[in-house]
């Protein structure tokens, strides 16, 4: 699995600078990610439940369990995907952002939910939707595939 992005195809009307972001610049934005979220999700469960939360080995620990660990990050990861032009924090510390595959442009709400939800299917057979990205031509995992999006950066050293 290569990291190195292969030049967008002006076939598809995307700026010429734009490269594919590939399998590892997208691992290290996901755990930067994932360990932001745990940072804010974490301390409010415990807020909630106390201390014994980690303790509780049920699925679900009530209502407010299910809004802080799946539907608060869902949102929040979606706001910024479509408020922050495609970024999240991860994505912004690796100079990358998502995009319409079709056009080059901001995604939309809707794209940005199907992309979300697309997490779930790439995850279902043993993370494969995930690393898809490194084999595909286009860097897309099942995710982006559903939701028609490709993640981008800036290219570095080309002309």
């Amino acid at each position: 699995m290569q990291d190195a992005g292969e030049p967008i195809p002006a076939s598809m009307h995307m700026d010429p600078s734009l490269e594919y972001v590939g399998f590892w610049r997208r691992v290290a934005a996901s755990i930067i990610d994932s360990v932001l979220v745990a940072l804010l999700i974490y301390p409010l469960a415990v807020m909630v439940y106390g201390p014994g939360y980690f303790l509780d080995t049920r699925l679900l620990k009530g209502g407010a369990d299910f809004a802080i660990t799946w539907v608060l990050p869902a949102v929040l990861v979606i706001w910024l995907w479509v408020s922050w032009s495609g970024q999240t924090p991860g994505k912004r510390v690796v100079g990358a952002h998502i995009v319409d595959a079709d056009t080059g442009g901001p995604i939309s709400t809707r794209k940005a939910i199907v992309r979300y939800l697309g997490y779930f299917v790439s995850t279902i057979c043993l993370f494969i939707g995930f690393v898809w990205v490194g084999f595909d031509p286009k860097k897309q995992g099942w995710h982006d595939h559903m939701a028609g999006t490709v993640v981008v950066r800036t290219r570095r050293g080309r002309t």
